[in-house]
């Protein structure tokens, strides 16, 4: 078991020389005569004088206003702030402004297509076309589009187009049932829909038109219907009588750069709606603005991810994950999306590796769930593909364990940068993350993101090193949402992030900074254990049992019960053919116990088919604790959230058949 802290990698001096934080901190002291003796230092300045820290960013990164601000921040309350007011600025239009001949913008594949490439010729001329004929529609600023798309060039395009013209941007992949999409885009109540008519998955064909069918008759407030043929090239069938196909939208005579009118906006107007899971109630319309999104996204790729303009970054993700947004987000710094549609482990589990070894990526993203796959299925990424141009892999979706990094460094490339963070749909980014002029220490994010105020709140209000507490964020940041869509003077957006600490933003996880600055996160603070007043983090439990020779995976929950009692079940999910006992019960308990302590070790341990998870990879722990206490499941649990639905039945069934833990 590899020792959380252990130093895993150190940047040589050349690799410090060229990383993008070092050249910012040297155009700070050119241009601003500051200076700092370490990147905490840097961090401290950045999160207290934040108007001078998002002004040096705006100058470093050359953000293009066509209407410059009158200041760095006017209201500053949080929730409510008020960022570069006066300002007038276009996301697609700061992206675009990359277009030049003969360069690569973006790079795909899906599972039956090669490797191929979009110039930014190619890419700006598409997005033009595509946005003149949905403005002849008539879509305006502040309109919704909303796509049920996959992850390719077409759904950029069809996203650049609309955030060119002021509206607002929402999407899912086709793999969403109709209640999931629904709950989704009728809060928004969209003028247009895009959709695919299906796609392919693991080598196998889904037809999505009879779920399109359904859902736009649904979506009374959609007047125009886009369909990209993907599944079937040859057999065209419209969906509504006005339907477009995509091809058809394209039909039409180049528009010249300098004939091509953006809507400019101010810096908060909204560009896309992200929704939260939803796994215990309705989807909640998460709203991040032009300027919010593009000023934090030059600023985390280049001081987070070390990127430089050119470079190749590759995250599996779909269009229904933040992470896509924040992967195409990478073309504002000139840097070339991988974009993959398919199943990351067909026909072969190292498919995503010969990807990156044909696309020469630079970066490499996934979960830490990819990781215990390719782990399970023995596969050594190193033995068979040429990894030479691969200088980084990051790590989100839920916490990395000391062993998960150190598999990479063993199995992808030893001088590589292993540098997980977290953050999430909330603002679109990281919270902590990598610093590559640092060294790189086993399940430690690096540091606290410059200009994110992270701290940690322990039980008496204060705030604590090296000891577990709420994570808290104390200054607004710009890819904080502007607000939640048609949501009444905010009530819903300051529930969800301003009731527990007014004036801080609280993220609802737990977290431990030690004096360095690095942060462990110890999982979700409503799915934490506690039990005799001690605060047990999910992430510990997991990251141990899998350790143990059969166990493939688990979830653990705490249920409160009368009388200050408690019952703290561990569910397993083991290997093939294996059935648990009582030798693998106590192999469980036994490294439970040594590793950590007594209070670690379940009441009781279960065999399970299958533990829930997210689409987005996160186990379903909170509504599978709900399931148990009692709810029913249409407020425990949503279904149409969930990557594998199926794996809620056995917790529904223990609920009703075992309830006798309750009493």
């Amino acid at each position: 078991m590899t020792e959380a802290g252990t130093v895993l990698w150190t940047p040589s001096p050349e690799r410090i020389a060229r990383a993008r934080l070092t050249d910012f901190r040297t155009w700070l002291a050119r241009e601003r005569g500051l200076t700092f003796v370490d990147f905490e230092s840097m961090w401290q300045w950045s999160t207290t004088d934040i108007d001078a820290f998002w002004q040096a960013c705006w100058d470093f990164f050359g953000i293009e206003a066509t209407k410059q601000p009158a200041a760095v921040l006017g209201k500053r309350t949080m929730p409510g702030t008020e960022w570069f007011p006066g300002a007038e600025i276009n996301y697609a239009r700061h992206m675009l402004r990359h277009e030049r001949p003969d360069a690569i913008a973006v790079l795909h594949l899906n599972e039956r297509q090669p490797l191929q490439s979009v110039s930014w010729e190619e890419l700006g001329s598409k997005v033009r076309i595509v946005a003149t004929q949905l403005r002849k529609l008539g879509v305006q600023r502040g309109d919704r589009v909303c796509a049920y798309m996959v992850n390719t060039p077409e759904t950029l395009v069809a996203m650049l187009a609309a955030t060119s013209l002021g509206a607002i941007w929402s999407s899912v992949g086709p793999d969403f049932g109709t209640p999931g999409v629904l709950d989704r885009f009728s809060q928004l109540e969209p003028t247009v829909f895009i959709h695919v008519d299906g796609y392919q998955y693991g080598g196998k064909p889904f037809d999505r038109l009879p779920e399109v069918e359904k859902i736009l008759a649904r979506l009374t407030s959609v007047k125009h219907v886009i369909q990209l043929p993907y599944l079937d090239t040859k057999n065209l069938r419209r969906m509504t009588p006005g339907t477009i196909f995509w091809h058809e939208l394209l039909d039409h005579p180049p528009v010249a750069r300098s004939d091509f009118r953006y809507e400019e906006v101010p810096f908060n107007h909204p560009l896309w709606i992200l929704f939260s899971s939803g796994t215990t109630g309705l989807p909640k319309p998460i709203m991040h603005s032009h300027g919010g999104i593009m000023i934090e996204q030059l600023k985390h790729l280049a001081f987070n991810f070390d990127m430089h303009a050119g470079e190749r970054m590759f995250f599996f993700t779909t269009t229904g994950w933040m992470m896509w947004n924040f992967l195409v987000s990478s073309l504002l710094s000139d840097v070339t999306p991988v974009l993959y549609d398919g199943n990351p482990a067909w026909p072969d589990g190292d498919l995503l590796w010969k990807m990156v070894q044909d696309s020469k990526a630079d970066m490499f993203g996934a979960s830490p769930t990819y990781q215990s796959i390719l782990e399970k299925n023995g596969i050594v990424p190193k033995n068979k593909f040429d990894l030479s141009n691969l200088k980084s892999i990051t790590l989100a979706g839920s916490p990395v364990s000391p062993e998960c990094q150190q598999w990479f460094h063993l199995n992808v490339k030893q001088d590589c940068w292993i540098a997980p963070g977290c953050g999430g749909t909330d603002i679109c980014s990281g919270f902590v993350g990598g610093t590559v002029i640092l060294p790189q220490r086993a399940g430690e994010m690096q540091a606290r993101c410059l200009g994110i105020a992270v701290h940690v709140m322990g039980d008496d209000g204060k705030f604590v090193i090296n000891k577990v507490g709420e994570m808290v964020v104390t200054q607004p940041a710009p890819s904080m949402p502007v607000g939640f869509w048609n949501d009444a003077n905010d009530g819903r957006y300051i529930e969800t992030y301003f009731s527990d600490f007014p004036g801080m933003w609280r993220q609802g996880d737990f977290y431990k900074i030690n004096e360095r600055g690095g942060a462990y996160v110890l999982g979700r603070s409503d799915a934490t254990l506690n039990r005799h007043g001690i605060r047990i983090g999910t992430s510990e439990i997991y990251r141990t049992i899998v350790l143990v020779p059969g166990v493939e995976d688990g979830l653990i929950v705490n249920l409160d019960l009368p009388g200050g009692k408690f019952f703290m079940p561990l569910f397993v999910k083991l290997a093939d053919g294996l059935t648990l006992d009582e030798k693998m019960i106590k192999a469980i308990n036994d490294r439970l116990r040594s590793e950590y302590t007594p209070r670690h070790i379940p009441d009781k341990i279960y065999q399970v088919p299958a533990v829930p998870y997210t689409i987005s990879g996160k186990r379903m722990e909170v509504p599978v604790r709900r399931i148990l206490a009692g709810y029913p499941l249409a407020k425990a649990a949503n279904r149409d959230a969930m990557a594998n639905p199926v794996a809620l039945d056995f917790f529904m069934e223990y609920a009703r058949t075992q309830g006798d833990y309750r009493l």
